[in-house]
């Protein structure tokens, strides 16, 4: 969103919200959805941490009837410690909640539940085993990424999928040794793993890698590579000029271009150059019939008497 002269700009499109959701995790996020759906998997749906909503507006259009949204954050809320709050002031200083919801209810009708507040408020306020997709990209630290990810798995289904944001960006090393640790030492198997996110459930994993595989494996727009370590297979994913997803525009128009002040050239119609004065009959018979050189001194003589355009 942009401000001009103390007004919100609300977005038109998806990628007019502030955000990071690059178009692989798009595209991951509508197959793991989908696939679900089509399985006729039923379960809620959570995102912890939203920043200006982009990736939860994704999300929110993959919500049916009979299921439930939920989305935390701390928006402007007081930190749980000093690390959190320096982290907030940090990266999250513009982050309203204002800001969230009316980017939400630019492309939705309803709000989802919001929960206003730490990710530790999370295990007492979404029920276990009630969700089929969850999106973790909240706080960067270590122990508050060690505490999402335990909520993650205490609230999905059998077989849901989590999803870890900035697992691998070099500034989270916080969410990397989380990340890592779970898949270690917590029973998370790794699905697949884009540029920012990891894709993963605590139930086998190798009947969605093997659709997976086969889903891209079909598109020329996507690069592969399977490797294995500690006993999990790894499946890399990179966008090759990949296309983004179609997704609705919002409900608030386009932006119409506006002319520059002081120049109304009406539309379809091109600017008009002033015209040459036309010149009289004798005028035009002298220049056919005199020598050039008279011609030339005539015309500057002309010049000279001639006052300047006012």
């Amino acid at each position: 969103m942009t401000a001009a002269q103390g007004t919100i700009r609300p977005p038109h499109r998806l990628d007019d919200v502030p955000g990071w959701f690059p178009v692989l995790d798009q595209t991951l996020f509508n197959w793991f959805l989908d696939r679900q759906e089509s399985a006729e998997v039923r379960g809620d749906l959570l995102e912890v941490g939203v920043y200006m909503g982009k990736s939860a507006i994704f999300l929110g259009r993959h919500l049916r009837e009979g299921e439930r949204y939920t989305v935390c954050d701390l928006f402007e809320g007081d930190a749980p410690d000093d690390a959190n709050r320096a982290e907030s002031t940090k990266s999250y200083s513009a982050l309203t909640r204002r800001v969230f919801e009316e980017n939400y209810l630019s492309f939705h009708d309803e709000l989802p539940r919001v929960l206003h507040g730490p990710s530790s408020v999370v295990p007492s306020e979404v029920e276990p085993r009630s969700c089929r997709f969850v999106h973790i990209d909240a706080s960067h630290l270590y122990e508050h990424v060690h505490g999402d990810i335990g909520a993650a798995r205490d609230a999905l289904l059998p077989g849901g999928i989590v999803v870890l944001d900035d697992f691998r960006s070099e500034h989270t090393p916080g969410v990397s040794v989380a990340t890592w640790e779970a898949v270690l030492n917590r029973g998370l198997h790794p699905i697949c793993l884009s540029t920012q996110k990891l894709y993963g459930t605590w139930g086998d994993p190798e009947p969605v890698q093997e659709e997976l595989l086969a889903m891209v494996r079909g598109r020329g727009d996507c690069h592969l590579s399977v490797q294995q370590a500690a006993g999990h297979r790894l499946v890399r994913l990179k966008s090759k000029n990949m296309p983004a997803p179609d997704f609705p525009a919002s409900r608030h128009p386009a932006d119409v271009p506006t002319s520059t002040p002081g120049h109304r050239t009406p539309s379809g119609s091109t600017p008009q150059t002033r015209p040459a004065p036309r010149r009289s009959r004798t005028h035009r018979i002298a220049v056919d019939l005199l020598p050039p050189a008279l011609t030339r001194a005539l015309r500057n003589a002309r010049t000279t008497r001639l006052p300047g355009p006012k």
